[in-house]
């Protein structure tokens, strides 16, 4: 397929368009902003291949959507665009509700106009939270941050396009995604970084929170089933095959790394907290997915990755991110 991917230079996005250039032979074109967490270092394995292009503009600029679409003329659309970190929403909501909701309104347009398929990539917390069971396609959508509200009208807006417009849409929710490339404000590689350099390991309350963890890599194989096998108008839950306690994937980080358990530091919990999420996967799971990466496994090898190359993280740590830190930590990296 010819693949128009949309922040195809974030974390998961370029997982995405790493594997479908190998494993499937697609031809890939990535629209990027790159914000913070969108690099083009993300995409360098393969920027030279054939097939491969690459465009800096945001989905909520129409006229740079429907550029790329008549420059290159895709099959299909595959938004992971999105600011996707639910701290930065509490305390900056405008650019989710910017990105979320007109960039997917200018995409859903654009895929209209031109007939293609479209998938909307989600999230598991567009449910909000669950103490026991798990979550289906069916459970209610009751989000509980501005991040994962925005992302929520996003999908409803999807659906609204299948319904109203018949097009050819899908929507693919993943759970805790981990794994390379990820930027470190999120719990893995934040945990990894700061306990490689000495750093105090900031653990939100109890730190009991459960999480349903998937690697990157085996979401990424889910959207492409979806994308492939999908039903259009539905949507499809993928998550990882194990969950962890917050607390416990941060003391088996200290193991891997060799620091210390007294860097351990339990901070003020953030507002709004959601305690555990969890989805089903059966309806995926008939398209032909299963995840292949157990957590421990995953871990153990996303704990190596960042080891081996400071070259991605050293300028984060060295950059911007060190005043973010040091504003929602209330203290400095070393």
């Amino acid at each position: 397929m010819k693949l128009f991917v949309c922040g195809g230079a974030g974390f998961i996005g370029s997982t995405f368009v790493r594997q479908r250039m190998r494993e499937h032979g697609d031809e890939v074109v990535v629209l990027d902003k790159l914000t913070y967490a969108g690099r083009e270092e993300n995409l360098r394995d393969v920027a030279g291949e054939p097939g491969f292009r690459f465009f800096r503009g945001a989905i909520e600029d129409p006229v740079a959507v429907v550029g790329v679409i008549e420059d290159c003329r895709p099959e299909a659309i595959v938004n992971f665009a999105a600011e996707t970190h639910v701290d930065r929403s509490i305390a900056a909501p405008d650019a989710f509700v910017e990105t979320h909701a007109l960039g997917t309104y200018v995409l859903l347009e654009a895929a209209r106009e031109h007939g293609l398929r479209y998938l909307q990539v989600s999230t598991d917390e567009v449910y909000g939270s669950i103490e026991q069971g798990t979550f289906t396609e069916d459970s209610p959508l009751r989000p509980s941050s501005p991040y994962s509200a925005t992302k929520t009208g996003a999908d409803l807006l999807v659906q609204s396009y299948f319904h109203t417009y018949e097009l050819p849409a899908v929507i693919c929710r993943g759970s805790n995604n981990y794994g390379p490339y990820q930027y470190p404000e999120k719990l893995i590689p934040l945990m990894i970084l700061n306990a490689i350099h000495g750093d105090p390991l900031p653990v939100y309350g109890d730190g009991m929170q459960v999480r349903n963890w998937i690697h990157a890599t085996d979401f990424s194989r889910a959207i492409g089933h979806v994308l492939e096998h999908g039903r259009a108008g539905e949507a499809y839950n993928a998550g990882g095959p194990d969950e962890q306690t917050n607390i416990d994937v941060v003391k088996r980080i200290v193991e891997l790394t060799g620091a210390d358990e007294s860097q351990i530091e339990h901070v003020t919990d953030r507002p709004g907290h959601d305690r555990r999420y969890s989805l089903s996967s059966e309806k995926v799971r008939a398209l032909g997915w299963t995840p292949k990466v157990r957590f421990q496994d995953g871990l153990e090898e996303t704990v190596e990755w960042y080891r081996e190359n400071g070259w991605w993280w050293e300028p984060i740590r060295s950059g911007d991110y060190r005043e973010y830190y040091e504003r929602q930590y209330g203290r400095a990296l070393s």
